[in-house]
């Protein structure tokens, strides 16, 4: 699982959208560990809002996620 969560983070960082849907997140996991079921990185990005390194954000219709402290992610 801590290899799917550097994967998560990597694209985090090096994404230029401050923001994005799980379905991104994914297919980035799977160009670093190809074989990586849906649920696992489910599970990984779980942990990492757990961790406070990523958090939710709604945008009323979808949810997505975003790196915290990047971008306008956090209610103010």
């Amino acid at each position: 699982m801590e290899d799917i969560k550097k994967a998560i983070m990597d694209f985090a960082e090096k994404s230029k959208k401050t923001k994005f849907y799980f379905s991104d997140m994914e297919k980035a996991v799977r160009k670093v560990i190809p074989d990586t079921k849906a649920r696992a990185v489910k599970k990984a990005a779980t942990a990492l809002i757990t961790e406070e390194k990523l958090i939710y954000f709604s945008t009323g219709s979808s949810t997505m996620y975003g790196m915290k402290g990047r971008g306008v992610t956090e209610d103010h």
